[in-house]
C-alpha cells in the first residue's frame, strides 16, 4: 500500500506541483477545447492562448507575493 501511496503522491506533486490554480486552469482550458472541438470549432489556438494567460496570471501572483 506504500508504494501505491508513493505513486499517487508523485503524480500529485508532478501534475499539481506548487500552484493548484495552475493545473485547474488547465483542466479547465482542454475541457473548453474539447468541447469546441465536439461542436464543430477549429479550436487550436485556444490551448497556447489558454496556457500563456494561465502562466502569465501565475507568474504575477508569484511575484506580488515576493515583494
Amino acid at each position: 500500500m506504500k508504494r501505491i501511496v508513493a505513486f499517487g503522491s508523485f503524480w500529485w506533486d508532478f501534475v499539481v506541483g506548487d500552484d493548484w490554480r495552475a493545473a485547474a486552469g488547465v483542466v479547465v482550458a482542454l475541457g473548453i477545447t474539447a468541447l469546441l472541438v465536439w461542436a464543430g470549432v477549429d479550436a487550436w489556438w485556444l490551448m497556447p492562448a489558454a496556457t500563456a494567460a494561465i502562466l502569465a496570471i501565475s507568474l504575477a501572483r508569484a511575484t506580488a507575493t515576493r515583494q
